[in-house]
């Protein structure tokens, strides 16, 4: 039986008896991205389109970070799309030009982040909603304390 992958953080899970001498290094890359899930902070450029995370089995990815801090200018409100798994994250909009992101994944609802905002947020597999702390359009903002979203 060949090795599989998890269906959220797509670490490997090696099959009995698979990689004789390399499942050490095969560890230590499933821990570097557990890592990453948990602590790792990403910066990802968008141009001014839609723009959806990588992914990637047993390997970095975008998706995988636990922070993820988008740039880039834009003209128009854009979606950033997430997969469709289960999942929170903490998105910073530090994108210029006063636009929102809508995070989202590619068939669900999503939540729109204002420029110069952050906000907790979590996927159900299906849509990305906020972390409440009361009302529906309370936010937890990181270094902000509680805040509510337009």
């Amino acid at each position: 039986m060949a090795s599989t992958y998890s269906t959220n953080l797509r670490i490997e899970l090696m099959a009995d008896g698979e990689n004789s001498n390399t499942w050490g290094g095969k560890t230590n890359t499933n821990l570097n991205l557990l890592e990453q899930a948990v602590s790792g902070v990403a910066s990802v450029a968008m141009t001014d389109a839609d723009y959806t995370l990588t992914t990637s089995n047993a390997a970095t990815d975008e998706a995988r970070n636990a922070v993820i801090t988008m740039t880039g200018t834009l003209t128009q409100a854009r979606n950033v799309i997430v997969p469709s798994v289960d999942k929170v994250y903490i998105f910073k909009n530090s994108t210029t030009g006063g636009f929102g992101i809508v995070v989202k994944t590619s068939a669900g609802t999503g939540v729109t982040i204002p420029n110069g905002e952050t906000a907790q947020l979590y996927c159900d597999a299906t849509n990305v909603g906020l972390a409440e702390t009361g009302g529906a359009t309370t936010a937890i903002l990181v270094g902000g304390g509680v805040g509510s979203l337009p």
